[in-house]
């Protein structure tokens, strides 16, 4: 009885792109393989793309499904990830965006986890000029660099003129205790917008000492994120501007003040991505305007 198929992600020596190929047997893989990337059958052989380890028929029938396998062609040689590596130093002098176009197509059929982080950090580094040291090297990188230096500066100076929000969360407080004193509760604004949550939480947390207790496990969250939307926003904001004034002051709120902070029971606190984005019409100012601090 022929032996079921089972599914492998194969790759030539020579590029990233992979094909998925089933087959039966090690011999079967091989022939299916050189036919699909035009590789000559006598003197070729398949190994693990993850080592180098050349395969037999009895290692190919103990490895599971989806195994990323190398066809190398008469003479090739594969010693695994360090074979990649290899072909992007070589490249890299004279080749840096080829290199980069490589390294995307690797990642964007890549599974496993350290491997993405290896690939992201290397497309990262290389699109960089990260040996320019002085103005003269890259000067679109060292205005933008002054430019978000000069933001973070004002934001500074507006922080430390309200004394870093030390009553940040008291204001939140209050605000909790004048709905309270006008409606006796407060209710779950929901994970991912100012709607009220399905689930209808809502408290009192001034009623009784067991209120108060339960209160505490309510989260202040931010309805557009910092890490994911907000910060990264900005920097792509001061990259692009092209002559336009950055709305710092509409950044600052979103994280520093309670204008983009909800409440939401911890039952409710969904910490996935909120899918919310800044407010393009707000990312910079339509005219001059004086930075004063108040």
């Amino acid at each position: 009885m022929a032996e079921g198929l089972r599914p492998f992600r194969l790759r030539g020596r020579g590029g990233p792109q992979k094909f998925g190929v089933a087959a039966g047997s090690l011999r079967g893989l091989l022939r299916k393989g050189c036919r699909l990337l035009q590789v000559p059958l006598a003197g070729s052989r398949l190994c693990l793309y993850e080592d180098g380890t050349e395969l037999t028929e009895s290692y190919f029938r103990a490895l599971p499904p989806q195994t990323e396998l190398v066809l190398l062609g008469p003479g090739e040689s594969w010693r695994g990830c360090a074979s990649d590596i290899e072909q992007f130093l070589a490249a890299f002098s004279s080749q840096r965006d080829a290199v980069v176009e490589a390294a995307r197509k690797l990642l964007s059929d890549e599974r496993a986890p350290r491997r993405q982080k290896l690939l992201a950090d290397l497309i990262h580094n290389l699109s960089e000029n990260i040996l320019a040291e002085e103005r003269g090297d890259d000067e679109k990188w060292f205005e933008a660099r002054d430019a978000y230096k000069g933001i973070i500066d004002l934001m500074s100076d507006k922080l430390k003129s309200v004394k870093y929000n030390g009553c940040y969360f008291d204001r939140r407080e209050e605000e909790a205790a004048r709905l309270c004193t006008t409606e006796g509760w407060f209710s779950c604004q929901g994970p991912f917008d100012r709607d009220d949550c399905p689930c209808k939480h809502s408290i009192n947390p001034y009623s009784n000492r067991e209120s108060r207790i339960l209160f505490s496990t309510w989260n202040l969250d931010h309805i557009i994120e910092k890490k994911r939307a907000v910060v990264p926003e900005l920097a792509e904001a001061v990259k692009t501007r092209d002559g336009r004034e950055v709305n710092w002051e509409y950044f600052y709120q979103l994280l520093f003040t309670v204008h983009n902070l909800k409440l939401v029971h911890i039952a409710c606190h969904k910490k996935t991505n909120h899918n919310l984005s800044c407010d393009k019409t707000k990312i910079y100012r339509k005219g001059k305007q004086n930075h004063k601090i108040s």
